[in-house]
């Protein structure tokens, strides 16, 4: 095997650019990225024609140069972040961009995006405006609280909270509440940036009402109440709930914040799942902060939503905090046309996704599982393609316990390993991604829309990803 006259083969660059699909590459895109792609690609072969011992698969290498070059260009101008198909039954997954915004909520938000609107703007009063006008009725209707605003996540909200209220002060809150959220953001760290000091009271899994009311000094400046949503602790416990602390706040003059992570606006106990308290209730006990995510049980976009006494939320909105960690118009769109859902409890279980997942039926479930089946079979893939009865979650931090009964269509190759299924299904063009249990690829139905059946059936047989 001659690597030297392998080498010389490898065409030259100015070779190259007179190929009549370089060319067109250059015209589409740019002669630097272009010539970019050349130097990744032909530094590839050459360290391919230095390892291999196979003088027919180098020169197949050297033939594709151009391909491989095309191929290059192409990912370079690709935009990483991609749809995919969510098959594996979580719901709410964090990893997945959780909550998915609704078909017509987002062909409104591109209307909106797309140009000039009155974010800032009071068309009223043909002056400046303020851009928490736009869902701070709606969220006060719906909740019953006197003022709201938005921040960008719920840990923010968090900081703006305590340091609007609490800063240079003391916050007392229970030890067994000091969670860790995602991407390891804990409370106390949070609290730490705020300015406040924190007072832990109580132990993991017992604090009493006393342990409060001891802790209480000149220098508190809030009580914290915080919703373990991402975690439940059972057996020997006790907590003090928010309308215990409502009394304790008052005597001393202190403000009772509430931290309900998931922000729940309905009851999801009439649709057979786990009651989890809800942002209404919460302003109805006497909290006078509470705080929530909007891209958990609500099923908006990511924020983190404040809303409470005005007299609160009118500080909050005058920290300095408040312009780095204020919402952009995608949010402040998407969050008004969410929350207007919620003025009927129908319209809301209907119209946005997440809830709409949550409360689907088995026999729902059952009956569009069925169809995406009988799709796959029809097309005589090598694999053992049927219904499995299956469990979804809700995930993202909320109701950790909380089991869904569902479907999936399971996925027995016959050519290759599941690890290797998998493997393909996560590199389609619109990657699909699967749950994998003993050895079976799932598909569960509750978290994949009907729109994606197509596509998911026409990926799997034309691309060849079971052979």
């Amino acid at each position: 095997m001659n690597k030297n006259m392998l080498y010389r083969s490898i065409p030259k660059v100015d070779i190259l650019l007179e190929d009549e699909t370089i060319r067109e590459l250059i015209e589409r895109y740019s002669r630097d990225t272009v010539m970019e792609a050349i130097h990744i690609e032909m530094e590839r072969l050459r360290k391919f024609i230095g390892e291999c011992e196979d003088e027919e698969a180098a020169k197949e290498q050297t033939e594709l140069l151009t391909t491989h070059i095309e191929r290059t260009v192409a990912a370079m101008h690709t935009p990483n972040m991609r749809t995919v198909i969510n098959g594996t039954g979580t719901i709410l997954h964090t990893n997945l961009g959780r909550a998915p915004i609704g078909t017509e909520h987002m062909r409104r938000l591109s209307e909106i995006a797309t140009g000039y609107s009155n974010l800032e703007y009071n068309l009223e009063e043909g002056r400046r405006g303020e851009r928490y006008s736009h869902f701070e009725k709606l969220l006060c209707k719906i909740t019953g609280a006197e003022a709201a605003m938005a921040v960008n996540n719920n840990a923010a909200a968090v900081m703006l909270i305590l340091s609007s209220l609490a800063k240079g002060g003391e916050v007392v809150v229970s030890r067994g509440e000091l969670v860790e959220i995602g991407g390891k953001f804990r409370i106390p760290d949070v609290m730490e940036q705020s300015g406040a000091v924190l007072v832990e009271v109580g132990t993991t899994n017992k604090t009493h009402y006393d342990d409060y009311e001891s802790a209480i000094t000149e220098e508190t400046k809030a009580l914290l109440k915080v919703h373990t949503s991402n975690y439940r602790i059972v057996g020997f416990t006790e907590s003090v709930d928010i309308d215990e602390l409502i009394p304790i706040a008052k005597k001393h003059e202190i403000p009772v914040v509430e931290d309900l992570g998931s922000g729940v606006l309905i009851d999801l106990s009439k649709y057979g799942i786990t009651y989890e308290p809800t942002v209404q209730n919460s302003i109805a006990k006497g909290a006078d902060v509470v705080c929530f995510s909007g891209d958990k049980l609500l099923g908006g976009p990511q924020a983190g939503i404040i809303i409470g006494r005005k007299k609160y939320i009118d500080m909050m909105k005058k920290n300095q905090l408040t312009r780095a960690l204020r919402i952009d118009k995608f949010t402040a769109a998407a969050l008004e046309m969410v929350l207007q859902e919620y003025l009927s409890e129908e319209n809301a279980v209907k119209n946005v996704p997440v809830l709409r997942m949550i409360t689907r039926s088995l026999q729902d479930v059952t009956k569009d599982a069925k169809k995406l089946c009988e799709l796959l079979q029809e097309k005589g893939l090598p694999a053992r393609i049927e219904l499995s009865a299956c469990e979804s979650q809700i995930g993202g931090g909320s109701l950790p316990l909380e089991r869904i009964p569902s479907m999936a269509v399971a996925i027995h190759p016959e050519n290759i390993s599941v690890a290797e299924l998998e493997e393909r299904m996560r590199h389609l063009p619109v990657p699909i991604i699967p749950r994998v249990v003993n050895d079976t690829v799932l598909l569960d139905v509750r978290t994949i829309d009907e729109r994606f059946y197509k596509v998911i059936v026409e990926q799997l047989k034309e691309m060849d990803v079971l052979e």
